[in-house]
């Protein structure tokens, strides 16, 4: 017979020896690695002047919305394949939709501390915080991502040799409104209560590789810096008047499989803003006339996330709404994930390459909106990347059929279609039907258009075809 006193103190001893060190905890046969657990963040506008001192159990306090900390030997030995990342949000005082992130932040050996702007960083993960009051359950909202790319990176040999590796979140939140609006907030800076934690599996679990490479190409402004993507201003867009921006970067060695991963969102909730309108975005690399990606941000539907909307507020009324009324306006939703949207580029060579995107139906009323963009590229020299759900246009499995009987163009699906829009290769529209299958193109110029056709299942396919006289 076992000794279950012996057993339980033992097990106790295990589980403080895990929380105290921080470095590991098994869940379904996964390792657990915590890296920020339940830090508080406050004003986003106060920047700098923070309420506490700067450093925090190891802690770095950038600002009151971006915090960073260094992730240890043992902790980097602890990752392998199969990597996970989770982030939690607990609502403290700031009852409104905000923008949060987790970066990587790649900073000189020994250094033990930083200034953001001045290193290499690169963003893993963005998420849209739901309306919370903090005394109505659920007052916490999960965020899942499944990164596994991302273990190529923290097993870097290179990287590591050079830089020691830091993990930021940042979770920008402003308490205004909770001030007024929600019981004891009054008077209260802190917005929400930030967790991130890695999760692996023991495969290759602490081996380093020399086959990656990283080139960190842009990563989003903060909240309070709008000059990341729009059509207004000249530091975020190639041309006044067009929402279009081209990005260069160096690939320092051949890769046999490289990649882009690309985090956007769009926002600007004054009336008109571009927080309500879906609008198409095209990705173009190496100046190639043909997009590498074309999507149109938004989910089905929002409703899966109302449950972590407890707050009242505009987006989610008394009742539900249809999948057509979210898709209608929604290019995220509150309590859900940003897509970290991933261009598979096959081989490609040492050297100078670019990335351009372009959302040309963006309009930026009164001058007002952002699009947040952060892109970085990775390969390896030998091998295939572990990536998961890349979504380039050649590898969607196709709903739709397009056929052509001279210049007119027929949509074809088992599912019902809601419209059909023919744009040219630089994303202008030439032509749209609603409820129809079909468009006639009879006086369009020869050449090559994208056609995009919305299901009624939400799902928006894109082809590529050619008008030939």
């Amino acid at each position: 017979m076992r000794n279950f006193t012996f057993d339980r103190i033992f097990a106790v001893v295990v589980f403080m020896v895990t929380v105290c060190t921080g470095l590991k905890a098994q869940t379904n046969g996964r390792d657990t690695v915590t890296v920020f657990d339940a830090v508080r963040f406050y004003d986003g506008y106060l920047v700098e002047k923070n309420p506490e001192d700067p450093t925090l159990d190891g802690i770095l306090r950038h600002r009151t919305s971006l915090y960073a900390i260094k992730l240890t030997d043992e902790q980097l030995a602890q990752i392998g394949d199969s990597l996970e990342m989770h982030v939690r949000v607990q609502a403290c005082c700031d009852n409104y939709d905000r923008i949060g992130n987790v970066n990587i932040a790649f900073v000189p050996k020994g250094q033990k501390t930083y200034k953001p702007d001045e290193v290499q960083r690169i963003e893993i993960g963005r998420f849209i915080t739901p309306f919370m009051n903090k005394n109505k359950k659920p007052d916490t909202v999960p965020y899942e991502y499944k990164v596994p790319y991302l273990s190529y990176i923290f097993r870097d040999s290179e990287l590591r040799a050079q830089y020691d590796i830091w993990v930021e979140l940042e979770i920008f939140g402003v308490p205004y409104a909770a001030n007024q609006q929600i019981k004891g907030c009054a008077d209260r800076s802190d917005v929400f209560l930030g967790t991130l934690k890695f999760s692996t599996i023991n495969e290759n679990r602490g081996v380093t590789t020399d086959k990656d490479v990283l080139v960190p190409i842009v990563i989003k402004n903060p909240e309070y810096i709008a000059h990341n993507l729009n059509n207004y201003d000249e530091r975020a867009t190639d041309e006044i008047g067009k929402t279009i921006k081209t990005y260069t970067f160096t690939v320092p060695k051949d890769v046999a499989d490289g990649q882009l991963v690309v985090v956007t969102s769009n926002h600007g909730a004054n009336e008109g803003g571009e927080e309500y309108n879906r609008r198409w975005h095209y990705i173009y690399y190496d100046g190639g006339e043909e997009p590498v990606m074309v999507y149109k941000p938004g989910r089905n539907s929002c409703e899966p996330f109302r449950k972590y909307n407890t707050c009242p507020n505009g987006i989610y009324g008394y009742f539900k709404r249809s999948d057509e009324t979210w898709q209608s306006f929604s290019n995220w939703c509150p309590g859900d994930v940003i897509d970290n949207r991933i261009i598979d580029l096959g081989e490609v060579k040492a050297g100078t390459h670019t990335v351009c995107i372009s959302v040309p139906d963006a309009e930026f009323v009164g001058g007002q909106g952002d699009i947040p963009v952060s892109i970085f590229f990775q390969g390896l020299t030998e091998g295939i990347l572990n990536n998961i759900d890349g979504v380039s246009m050649e590898e969607s499995k196709p709903l739709v059929t397009i056929t052509k009987t001279g210049k007119t163009l027929v949509a074809g699906s088992s599912e019902g279609i809601v419209s059909i829009e023919l744009r040219d290769l630089q994303g202008k529209l030439v032509r749209q039907t609603e409820c129809g299958k079909t468009i006639n193109c009879s006086d369009c110029a020869s050449g090559i258009y994208l056609v995009s056709v919305e299901l009624m299942n939400g799902i928006i396919e894109t082809h590529k075809v050619l008008l030939d006289e």
